[in-house]
C-alpha cells in the first residue's frame, strides 16, 4: 500500500496495543518525516517521539487517547502553521498506515514540562500511534463522507483524473466529521471554501482539518503525476459561496 491508496482506507485508531515497535521502525518514521516538505514557506518544525509504553509519557488533550507511542509537532509561530502542522501531520498518519500502524490526531496537548519545548519550538499537536487492537484501515465506502454531488460544484464536465483529486481531497479527516469543505471546480482549479462563518478566522481545529485536505491534494497529484499549485487567486468569484468563506485553489498542471 502506498500513500495514496492510504488515502482512501486508512482509519482513525483510538485503541492501541501497547507493545513495543522496534528501533528501527521508529527510525524509519523519523527518516520519512525528514523527507517531507512543508505546504507553506519556511517553518521550523521538529518531531519527538514520546514512549508511553509504561504510562509515564501519556499525552492528553481535548481528543486525547492513551497509546504506546506519541508522536509529537513541535513549530515556529508563522502564518498558517496550524495548516502546515495538519499537512505535515496528514502526510506521517498516511505514512504509518502503509506500516501497518493506526494513528489518531491529539491536538492542544498537555505535555510534562521538560516535553513542551524543543530548540525554541513550543509542542502544538500530535499523532498517537502504535498497533492498533481494531485494525487500520477500512473499506472506502464504509467512510462517513458527504457525497460528492453535494460537496462539490462541477462549472464543466471534469476530466477523470480532477474527479480523482476531488475525491482524494474529500476523504480528509476532520473533527467529529465535519467536513468543513466545499468544492468548486472549473477547468484545472479546484477552488477549496469553507463552510464556517463567512468573515471568521478558522479555528485550530479546522486549520489542522484543511492542512490534511492540502496532503491528500498534494499526495494524489503525486500519484497521477501532476504539479499542484496551491495559492489564493483573489480574482476568484462564484456565486454558489459567499467570497469571504474561499480559502485556496489548486491549480492543476496536466
Amino acid at each position: 500500500m502506498n500513500l495514496y491508496e492510504a488515502i482512501h482506507v486508512r482509519k482513525t485508531v483510538r485503541k492501541f496495543a501497547m507493545t513495543e515497535l522496534p528501533e528501527k521502525e521508529l527510525d524509519r518514521i523519523r527518516r520519512h518525516f525528514s523527507q517531507v516538505t512543508n505546504l507553506f514557506g519556511n517553518i521550523d518544525v521538529d518531531i519527538r517521539i514520546l514512549d508511553n509504553r509504561k504510562g509515564n509519557n501519556h499525552v492528553s488533550g481535548l481528543m486525547g487517547v492513551k497509546a504506546p507511542y506519541y508522536l509529537v509537532f513541535y513549530s515556529e509561530e508563522k502564518p498558517r502553521y496550524k495548516m502546515n502542522l495538519g499537512y505535515l501531520m496528514q502526510q506521517m498518519a498516511l505514512y504509518l498506515c502503509t506500516r501497518g500502524l493506526g494513528a489518531c490526531f491529539v491536538r492542544r496537548l498537555h505535555l510534562k514540562r521538560e516535553h513542551m519545548m524543543q530548540d525554541g519550538k513550543m509542542a502544538v499537536a500530535a499523532l498517537a500511534f502504535g498497533k492498533s487492537r481494531e485494525g487500520v484501515v477500512r473499506k472506502p465506502m464504509q467512510a462517513s463522507r458527504i457525497p460528492m454531488e453535494k460537496v462539490c460544484t462541477f462549472r464543466e464536465e471534469p476530466r477523470q483524473w480532477v474527479r480523482q483529486m476531488v475525491e482524494a481531497a474529500r476523504m480528509a479527516p476532520s473533527r467529529h466529521n465535519s467536513q468543513p469543505w466545499r468544492f468548486v471546480v472549473f477547468d484545472n482549479c479546484i477552488h477549496i471554501y469553507t463552510t464556517g462563518a463567512s468573515g471568521s478566522a478558522l479555528s485550530f481545529a479546522e486549520e489542522l482539518c484543511f492542512g490534511a485536505l492540502f496532503a491528500n491534494l498534494v499526495v494524489a497529484g503525486e500519484e497521477l503525476w501532476l504539479e499542484l499549485d496551491l495559492i489564493r487567486l483573489d480574482s476568484v468569484v462564484h456565486t454558489q459561496y459567499k467570497p469571504e468563506q474561499y480559502l485556496l485553489s489548486a491549480v492543476l498542471i496536466s
